[in-house]
C-alpha cells in the first residue's frame, strides 16, 4: 500500500468542526483504532485504512493505552504507520484509565498511573506529544484534583497540547471544569462519551453541560458496536462481533425486537438516500455541540462510505419525531434511552 499522496485531501469532502470554544478543529469523522489495529506488526489493511482516511480528510486518529490485542499493540502499529504522514497536519489522541498492567497502579485515575501510562504511550507511538490526552474514565476512589492535576502536568511538560475526559457524568464534568478553574490547571477541551441512536444518556444533561462550558464532544460507539449497520438486519451473522465471546455487543442486544427496530431505521435511511450506518452517523452529528463521530472500521471502503454521512446532517422535525418513535421500541436498558 502506497502512503498517502492525495493533494486534494482538503477539497471539502470532510467538514471540520470547532472543538467547543477552542481554536482546535476536528474532522466530523474520526478514525478510532480500537479494533483491527492490534497484532505483532502493521498490516497492509491497517496501512490502507489510515492512508485512505487521511487522503479523504480524516486528520484525527484516536487510541488508548490498552488498545489491541495485545495491550499496547495498536499504539505501536498506528505509530509506525503515522510516521509516513505529516505530523503537523494530524491529531493523535490517547487515553489512560482502564487496566493496562498488573497491580494497584495499573488502571483508574491516580497520578502514578496516568503519568506512567502517558510516558509509555508516547514511547510506543514514538511521538513527542499527543494532541489530545484523556482521563478515560472517572475514578471514584481518587480525588478529581489528583486526576486533573496529572492532566495538567501532561500539558505543562509538553506531552499533550489539549486534555479531556471520557465517560464522565454531567455532574462530574461540571465538577472537573470547576476544579481546573480553581487550581489554574490546564482547562478541559473535550469530552468523549458513548453516544448513538441507541444510547442517548448524554441528552440527560451532558450535552448541555459541555455546551455551557465550551467543551467539544466526540461521540464514541455511534454505530452501537455495529448494530446500527446493515450487518444485523437478518440476525447475528457468523464472525460478527455479537457472535464472539466477550463481545462488547451482547447477543441479548441483537434480539428480535431490536432487529425489527433497525429494519425500520434502515427503511428510513433508504428514503434519505443513505445506508443505515450513514444515517446513524448523520444523526449523531445533527447537534452542533458534537464535534466529531468516532468510527471503527475493518476496511478502507467502510471508512469512505462513513465519510459521506458528514455532508448530510440535516433532519426535519418530522423525521426526528418519526425516528424517536421507532427508537422508543428498542429493547435496551432504560439507562440508554433518555427520552422516557
Amino acid at each position: 500500500m502506497k502512503k498517502s499522496s492525495n493533494p486534494d485531501r482538503y477539497d471539502g469532502r470532510m467538514p471540520y468542526r470547532k472543538c467547543g470554544r477552542w481554536g482546535l478543529k476536528l474532522p466530523a469523522i474520526t478514525l478510532g483504532c480500537w479494533h483491527n489495529f492490534g497484532g505483532d506488526t502493521p498490516t497492509e489493511n491497517q496501512k490502507e485504512m489510515i492512508f485512505s482516511s487521511f487522503d479523504a480528510g480524516i486528520t484525527h486518529f484516536d487510541l488508548a493505552n490498552n488498545y489491541g490485542p495485545p495491550y499496547g499493540s495498536a499504539e505501536i502499529n498506528v505509530g509506525k504507520i503515522l510516521k509516513d504522514l505529516p505530523r503537523d497536519e494530524i491529531l493523535i489522541t490517547s487515553k489512560a484509565g482502564y487496566d493496562m498492567w498488573p497491580g494497584p497502579y495499573g488502571e483508574w485515575g491516580s497520578r502514578k498511573y496516568i503519568m506512567a501510562s502517558l510516558d509509555q504511550s508516547l514511547k510506543r507511538m514514538n511521538v513527542d506529544y499527543f494532541d489530545l490526552f484523556y482521563s478515560h474514565r472517572f475514578d471514584p476512589d481518587t480525588p478529581l484534583d489528583e486526576t486533573l492535576g496529572a492532566l495538567n502536568s501532561a500539558v505543562e511538560q509538553g506531552k499533550a497540547l489539549y486534555v479531556g475526559i471520557s465517560s464522565y457524568s454531567a455532574e462530574y464534568t461540571r465538577k472537573a471544569v470547576n476544579i481546573c478553574k480553581e487550581n489554574n490547571f490546564a482547562p478541559l477541551a473535550i469530552h468523549q462519551p458513548n453516544y448513538s441512536m441507541l444510547n442517548r444518556w448524554v441528552e440527560n444533561g451532558l450535552l448541555d453541560t459541555c455546551g455551557e462550558f465550551g467543551l467539544g464532544i466526540i461521540a464514541f460507539c455511534p454505530l452501537f458496536q455495529g448494530l446500527l449497520t446493515d450487518k444485523y438486519l437478518k440476525g447475528i451473522p457468523d464472525g460478527s462481533r455479537a457472535s464472539l465471546e466477550n463481545s462488547p455487543l451482547r447477543k441479548n442486544e441483537v434480539n428480535e425486537q431490536n432487529i425489527k427496530v433497525i429494519q425500520e431505521l434502515n427503511e428510513h435511511a433508504g428514503q434519505r438516500g443513505q445506508t443505515l450506518a450513514q444515517m446513524a452517523l448523520s444523526w449523531v452529528l445533527r447537534d452542533d455541540r458534537v464535534t466529531s463521530a468516532l468510527v471503527g472500521a475493518s476496511s478502507a471502503f467502510q471508512i469512505l462510505e462513513n465519510i459521506k454521512s458528514a455532508k448530510q446532517t440535516e433532519f426535519s422535525a418530522d423525521e426526528l419525531r418519526k425516528l424517536d418513535k421507532i427508537l422508543a421500541k428498542a429493547n435496551l436498558p432504560k439507562s440508554l434511552w433518555s427520552s422516557e
